[in-house]
């Protein structure tokens, strides 16, 4: 039975929303993660999506995946060859229309998948609109501000925790391997310096003992965005274990879902 709502006809949905499936909203980026990642990591986020699916199943609740969302909220990497972005705002819509058209037809229970940081001020912002309007509470899964508070614990490395690196890339190891070059992986290089100050981050510069924010985009100061983590330590091993975790904590909330909304 599938739990792709793009792959079922729509009486076969109908009948499953009817009865009280909730719907994951998929969503990522296309953008640079390192010149071995692949650009889409909103895959990453529809695979997991479907595990959430299947795990959610194994405990008794139903639960359909839509199709990812595959452009992430704008940020340093808009400015990357193939990537695109969307501002907060039309993203922020985005998200509030497809669950709005969904509750319009009878869908109460939502969970959405968010695979990228730049997404999460306007999934946040639709989640509160969409409360206060329609009553409806959406949570959201945060795919990697999850997995780097967890990427430690599950006997991640410190050099390949950041952009370009884990735990994104242990992901797509582990869920992508076909998309993956791992040959190309290198130790982080260095970033130009941008207004003649040296680059403390994405989006800051570092002022004496103090970062100021600064908006730049990364091509400005990595080309390529080659200036990231070390991803050469990551693994798919490693990524098993982040994903594990993630649909653990997914399908808890859908099964919790069905009890609370019952």
């Amino acid at each position: 039975m599938s739990r792709r709502i793009a792959e079922l006809t729509a009486p076969e949905v109908a009948e499953r929303l009817a009865a009280g499936a909730c719907v994951l909203l998929p969503m990522g980026s296309l953008e640079t993660h390192g010149p071995q990642a692949p650009m889409g990591d909103f895959l990453l986020a529809e695979a997991i999506a479907e595990r959430i699916a299947a795990a959610a199943a194994a405990r008794g609740a139903d639960a359909l995946a839509l199709p990812a969302i595959p452009f992430g909220g704008e940020d340093f990497f808009s400015g990357v060859p193939g990537g695109i972005s969307l501002s907060g705002p039309l993203l922020q819509g985005i998200v509030e229309e497809t669950i709005g058209q969904l509750h319009a037809t009878g869908t109460r229970r939502f969970l959405v998948v968010n695979g990228h940081g730049g997404s999460i001020a306007p999934v946040e912002a639709a989640t509160r609109a969409l409360r206060r309007r329609l009553g409806v509470i959406v949570p959201a899964l945060h795919l990697w501000r999850v997995a780097g508070a967890l990427h430690a614990e599950l006997g991640g490395s410190p050099v390949s925790l950041g952009h370009g690196g884990d735990p994104v890339w242990s992901v797509a190891l582990h869920l992508r391997p076909d998309l993956c070059r791992p040959e190309r992986a290198r130790a982080r290089g260095p970033e130009r310096p941008f207004l003649g100050l040296p680059v403390a981050g994405f989006g800051a510069l570092r002022c004496g003992d103090a970062e100021i924010s600064v908006p730049m985009e990364v091509e400005e100061i990595a080309p390529g965005g080659v200036a990231c983590a070390d991803s050469r330590l990551g693994s798919a091993e490693h990524g098993a274990r982040i994903v594990a975790r993630l649909v653990e904590a997914g399908a808890t909330m859908v099964a919790h879902l069905q009890e609370r909304t019952a």
